[in-house]
C-alpha cells in the first residue's frame, strides 16, 4: 500500500489541558511531534502518501510543518467531527480504490506493517472485512477473556465491546491500526465509529472481522499522566533530549528532561523529570511535570 490514512480530527479530551493547545497527533513525544513517529513507521514499508483529516485546532498542520515529513501528505478537512469511520469515508476520493491502512494518530505502535498486510490479505481471501492490529494481553501465557477483543482459532475477532460472536481461544489489545478491505469501505456511513458502526453490525450479521496479533508494543497517550509515564520510558531508552534554540540559565541542573524546540529554562536549581513542551519558558527548580507552550505547568 503507498497510501495510509492517519486519523487526526479527534478531540483529545482526556488529554487535556494538552489538547488545548495543541491536537494529539502532533504532541511532542521525545525528540519530535507523535505524527512523525508514526510516519517513521509506514516510510520503510513502501508508504508514499499519507492522508490526514482534520478538525480540531485544524489550523496546527501546517504547511511548513507538514514539509518536514519524509512523505507527501493530503489534508481532508471536517467542519463537524465525523468520527473515524465518517473520517474514512469523507477520505473517499483522497484515498482512491482498493484497501486501505488506517492509524489512530493518538497510537503509537511498534509493529510489521507488511506482517499485517500478509494477515490480511489470507483473511480476506476468506471473507474478512477488515483486519485489526492486535497485541496478545500476555505473550506468553494464554489469556482468554480479557483484553478489549477476543480472538478464535481462526484470527476471526469473536468479543469486541463486551459481545461475544463465537469461541474465543485467546485475548488480545486493539492498537489503533487496522486494513479496511474494499466491502467494508464500500458501507462506512458519513458519520460514525468503525468499530460501533461497522465492525459490530457485521459480526452481528455473521460476517468477518479478522486480527493479526502482529503488535509488539504500543501505547496510547491518552491522559498527562500516561503521556507523562511513556515519555519517561522513551527517555529511558533513548536519553535526555534537548532540541534546537533550547535556553538553559547556568545555574540550572537538568535530570530526565525532555526539551523541545524554543525552550526557556531559567532560575537555578534541578529540573527533574519533565516534559517541555515547543515554546515554553518555566522556571526551575521543577519537578515532575509537564511544561505546555503556553507557560502552564501540568503537575504529574
Amino acid at each position: 500500500m503507498k497510501t495510509a490514512m492517519i486519523l487526526c480530527a479527534g478531540l483529545g479530551t482526556r488529554l487535556r489541558p494538552i489538547t488545548d493547545e495543541v491536537p494529539k497527533p502532533l504532541v511532542w513525544f521525545g525528540n519530535k511531534p507523535l505524527l512523525f513517529h508514526i510516519v517513521d513507521r509506514l516510510v520503510p514499508v513502501g508508504v508514499e502518501r499519507v492522508v490526514l483529516n482534520t478538525h480540531h485546532l485544524a489550523e496546527r498542520f501546517e504547511r511548513r510543518l507538514l514539509r518536514e515529513l519524509p512523505v507527501a501528505v493530503t489534508l481532508v478537512h471536517e467542519p463537524k467531527i465525523l468520527g473515524t469511520a465518517g473520517g474514512v469515508a469523507a477520505a473517499r476520493d483522497t484515498l482512491g480504490p482498493g484497501d486501505v491502512l488506517v492509524w489512530n494518530g493518538d497510537i503509537l505502535a511498534t509493529f510489521s506493517v507488511t506482517a499485517l498486510e500478509g494477515a490480511h490479505a489470507r483473511a480476506k481471501a476468506k471473507g474478512a472485512i477488515a483486519t485489526l492490529a492486535v497485541a496478545f494481553v500476555d505473550p506468553t501465557e494464554v489469556r482468554v477473556g480479557e483484553g478489549t477483543v477476543g480472538l478464535g482459532e481462526d484470527g476471526s475477532v469473536v468479543r469486541l465491546r463486551g459481545e461475544t460472536f463465537g469461541r474465543e481461544v485467546r485475548g488480545a489489545d486493539f492498537a489503533g491500526v487496522q486494513i479496511l478491505g474494499e466491502a467494508a469501505r464500500a458501507r462506512l456511513p458519513a458519520e460514525g465509529c468503525l468499530v460501533g458502526d461497522v465492525y459490530l453490525p457485521a459480526l452481528r450479521a455473521g460476517e468477518r472481522v479478522a486480527a493479526s496479533a502482529v503488535v509488539s508494543s504500543f501505547c496510547d497517550l491518552g491522559t498527562p499522566k500516561a503521556y507523562f509515564e511513556e515519555s519517561m520510558h522513551w527517555l529511558a531508552e533513548f536519553g535526555a533530549w534537548r532540541g534546537e534554540d533550547v535556553r538553559v540559565d547556568p545555574e540550572v541542573s537538568l535530570e530526565s528532561c525532555i526539551l523541545a524546540d524554543g525552550v526557556t529554562v531559567r532560575g537555578r536549581g534541578e529540573v527533574r523529570e519533565v516534559v517541555a513542551c515547543p515554546g515554553a519558558t518555566f522556571e526551575a527548580p521543577l519537578e515532575q511535570a509537564i511544561v505546555l507552550g503556553s507557560g502552564e505547568i501540568v503537575r504529574i
